[in-house]
């Protein structure tokens, strides 16, 4: 069962936010590089290059980003990307590392910013998404893409590099679209138990971790899965009702990957982490939506059929939109708003231990 959260977890949720609000207030003025991996919730881009089912180029997608643009991001504005990029000074999430392909002559300072390599519908493992979703940039692809990019910032840097890399945050926000291929399985494919399939991931999961640390990342910035089988995709299908089994899956996958990212602080040195556990901000929020200004919790915002949960937010599907965004905890089928999206990045900032831990995003930053 999903763990209970009481209101003193929205007490504490809110304290965050009223310091997040002073830290944004004084401003930042030295901000680290960022290079950004993971899925849907941290794309900005990536699937718009791809012959990929999974992408958000076109509306409703983007009606409240700039000019009301559909920029590839899952989301009705900026996603939890653009939201940490935003608290460390940036406008928004680096460009993605695709845009960078066609364009060769990005500057200096622009590349030096970092880029953005998440794909939506990507998972850890390689197959992950390509059955449901098409092309898609998956885990171990991001990070030979990043190994590129080490190629170039080494011949912009030269011996400096190792030093910029180690002060670089490195973003991650992967694992839901494993997990759900798992559930979905109805081909057979997947030929191992629960148990036996989490720990298929968290090995390939360290593997990727441990290559990304020998191209030089140092500081490791990690969301982990949200209470998937409580979105309007997984709901709809439920008569309206959260699915206990894909819960528990999240629950256990965060609990492995606290271990994992344990086991590598005590293997690499210098190696530091900051998880943030996407599931207990997330409950937070259907525990007390009021609490956050929020009255819908179940329905998504854009979408079609019951809850919004049948389809995507595809304007040219007659897809419904609600006028009221700012009170929806989803955005779409999957994904949540962008009011959501800057909760879960500002309490990954700056939030305490209940929520992320054993530091959290800005004292990653600043950690030596």
């Amino acid at each position: 069962m999903a763990p209970f959260v009481s209101n003193n977890y929205a007490l504490v949720f809110l304290s965050v936010l009223f310091s997040l609000a002073m830290h944004v207030a004084h401003g930042n003025n030295d901000a680290p590089s960022l290079f950004i991996f993971g899925d849907s919730t941290f794309d900005v881009g990536t699937n718009n290059f791809l012959r990929s089912k999974a992408r958000a180029n076109f509306p409703y997608n983007g009606i409240d980003f700039y000019h009301s643009r559909p920029t590839g991001r899952f989301s009705n504005g900026f996603n939890t990307a653009d939201q940490i990029a935003r608290l460390f000074g940036y406008q928004k999430s680096p460009p993605p590392f695709l845009t960078s392909q066609k364009n060769r002559n990005s500057s200096k300072n622009n590349i030096l910013q970092g880029f953005n390599f998440a794909s939506g519908g990507s998972g850890i493992l390689r197959e992950t998404g390509s059955l449901e979703w098409g092309e898609v940039v998956f885990f171990e692809r991001q990070v030979a893409q990043f190994a590129s990019v080490r190629e170039r910032i080494n011949g912009i840097l030269g011996a400096k590099a190792d030093t910029f890399f180690s002060k670089s945050l490195f973003l991650i926000s992967v694992g839901s679209n494993d997990l759900f291929d798992f559930a979905r399985n109805e081909s057979g494919s997947i030929r191992l138990g629960a148990e036996q399939y989490l720990a298929l991931i968290q090995v390939t999961y360290y593997s990727h971790l441990k290559k990304l640390y020998e191209l030089g990342g140092r500081k490791f910035g990690i969301i982990s899965v949200a209470p998937i089988g409580c979105c309007p995709a997984i709901t709809s299908g439920n008569g309206g009702k959260c699915v206990k089994a894909l819960n528990d899956f999240a629950v256990a996958f965060h609990s492995a990957t606290q271990v994992l990212l344990r086991k590598l602080s005590t293997e690499l040195e210098g190696f530091h982490y900051s998880l943030a556990n996407s599931f207990v901000m997330t409950n937070t929020l259907l525990s007390s939506p009021s609490s956050f200004g929020l009255n819908e919790t179940k329905s998504a915002c854009c979408g079609r059929g019951y809850l919004n949960g049948k389809d995507g937010c595809i304007k040219a599907d007659n897809a419904n939109l609600c006028a009221n965004r700012e009170k929806f905890l989803f955005w779409d089928w999957f994904h949540p708003t962008e009011k959501v999206s800057k909760l879960a990045a500002e309490t990954a900032f700056g939030g305490g231990i209940d929520f992320v831990s054993p530091i959290n995003f800005s004292q990653l930053a600043s950690s030596y």
